[in-house]
């Protein structure tokens, strides 16, 4: 699954292929994808890269071959942004007790949460979107709605008790309250965990450590993906 930008600029470069042959230039892409500089543009190129939709040849100027393109059945081509692949059916719900098991059965019996990628407790990084595995959650920790997982990278939370190394457990929501900690989405690009706070009409993410400073952003470069509902650690 790709990112709504990561999206674009694959469906950019492959209709510059179609059209001339030659792969678009740097600048080119910045200025299509609306985009501040050109290090987005190499993240965004680098994941793609990673997850196998193009290759770049070497020893060539702008050499970048698209392999593959990705199944968006019923997109028509629409644009959307990036939304954590939460897995329809029972993966990350809590299951309900049917007529032929009990109550305390289904209470105990452990919730299976699909584990989507990678988080940013520090300097904001890509947020992987793919269902790399699972881990098995009690139900008493996640109550009701959908869920997912993401392994936290950075120590900026430590102060709220989230180590890196941690796995946060995300209940899926759109919006916040102040002091939330959340899973934000920042320019449609990268994805961090901070304190959620409103300062006027802007918005603040807060770290919980002393060594990084808060960010402070107007609402339309930050989308809410989710509220951290605890964190599953092992020893």
């Amino acid at each position: 699954m790709l990112t709504r930008k990561q999206y674009e600029l694959l469906r950019f470069i492959n209709e510059r292929l179609k059209e001339s042959g030659v792969p678009p230039s740097f600048d080119e892409m910045k200025d299509a994808l609306d985009l501040r500089s050109k290090s987005g543009i190499h993240r965004l190129i680098t994941a793609l890269e990673e997850r196998g939709f193009i290759r770049r040849l070497p020893n060539r100027a702008r050499a970048i071959e698209v392999i593959k393109l990705p199944e968006l059945a019923g997109s028509g081509g629409g644009r959307r942004g990036f939304t954590p692949s939460v897995i329809e059916g029972n993966l990350g719900k809590v299951r309900r007790p049917s007529g032929g098991s009990s109550v305390d059965d289904a209470a105990e019996r452990p919730v299976a949460i699909p584990v989507m990628g990678r988080i940013a407790a520090g300097t904001p990084i890509e947020a992987l979107q793919t269902c790399s595995h699972t881990v098995s959650v009690p139900p008493d920790m996640l109550g009701n709605g959908e869920h997912y997982a993401l392994e936290v990278r950075g120590d900026s939370m430590v102060e709220a008790g989230i180590l890196d190394g941690d796995l946060a457990l995300i209940r899926r929501n759109e919006t916040a309250e102040t002091g939330h900690i959340v899973v934000a989405l920042i320019d449609e690009e990268e994805a961090t965990l901070k304190r959620f706070r409103r300062r006027g009409a802007s918005i603040a993410l807060e770290p919980a450590n002393t060594a990084y400073e808060v960010r402070i952003l107007p609402p339309n470069r930050v989308q809410i993906q989710g509220k951290l509902i605890g964190i599953y650690r092992k020893y």
